[in-house]
């Protein structure tokens, strides 16, 4: 059996006891990163072999392969969130299907569907694209056909660029496009800049120092109008440090 095990994409309290209880029963569990899925295993106790995966990698995926259809139980995890959902998981996948391996997916956290229940646009529907292409053409061709469709957007993006993809926004959706910046959540430093794409980007750009893994989401096109008037005026950022959030987050 192949599970695909989510693990937290901060805060450690979100692993649930299901997806412990699978690490620690496979034979082995892939991942992306050794050292860093290692910390985890370490904080949990976990004794499992702890193997790095490469998507792109044939011999990798091959290997994967092999030790399922051997009749090993394997778990496959990412750096953090749902693996195959813009991480490392969805070919091994894919591969287990066709050779007739079960698949057990287990839920839990993810970055892009928490991103999207706390910006308070509509979800029922929306546009996922992980991460935008590197091309300044092909970004805003994605966006503006993303857009096309009528439904929320929701991408990821580094610090590095997050400027540049919020610029690429205001063109291709417009400055008064309903947006929200959604920054290391679930961790200290968690915070929230929701307004109009104009204005998360002139409160982002007013910050002297960008850090944290960002997801963003806008509105969709028909809900622009209504959308906007709700956030009129300057982005509000909310920022907290409860208890409930990471205690060392990562910078």
């Amino acid at each position: 059996m192949l599970y695909l095990v989510p693990t937290p994409i901060g805060n450690l309290e979100d692993i649930s006891p299901r997806a412990l209880r699978a690490l620690g029963s496979v034979r082995a569990v892939f991942c992306e990163d050794t050292r860093r899925t290692r910390k985890l295993f370490s904080h949990f106790k976990i004794s499992t072999p702890l193997l790095r995966y490469n998507e792109r990698d044939e011999r990798s995926r091959r290997t994967v392969l092999d030790r399922l259809r051997d009749g090993e139980d394997i778990a496959v995890v990412s750096d953090g969130g749902m693996p195959g959902l813009s991480d490392p998981g969805r070919r091994i996948v894919a591969l287990a299907r066709e050779a007739g391996v079960g698949v057990s997916a287990l839920p839990g956290p993810n970055a892009a569907v928490t991103a999207l229940a706390g910006s308070g646009m509509p979800a029922d529907s929306f546009v996922m694209l992980g991460f935008l292409p590197r091309s300044p053409s092909k970004r805003l061709a994605a966006l503006r056909k993303a857009a096309a469709l009528g439904k929320t957007i929701v991408f990821y993006e580094s610090p590095f660029r997050v400027l540049k993809a919020l610029a690429e926004a205001e063109t291709a959706l417009g400055a008064s496009c309903p947006a929200c910046a959604a920054r290391e959540m679930t961790k200290i430093h968690e915070e929230w800049v929701c307004g109009t794409v104009a204005e998360v980007r002139a409160a982002l750009t007013a910050k002297k120092e960008i850090l944290g893994e960002f997801v963003l989401v806008f509105g969709a096109k028909e809900e622009n109008g209504n959308a906007t008037e709700a956030l009129e005026g300057t982005a509000t950022e909310t920022e907290g440090s409860d208890s409930l959030r990471e205690s060392e987050p990562e910078r």
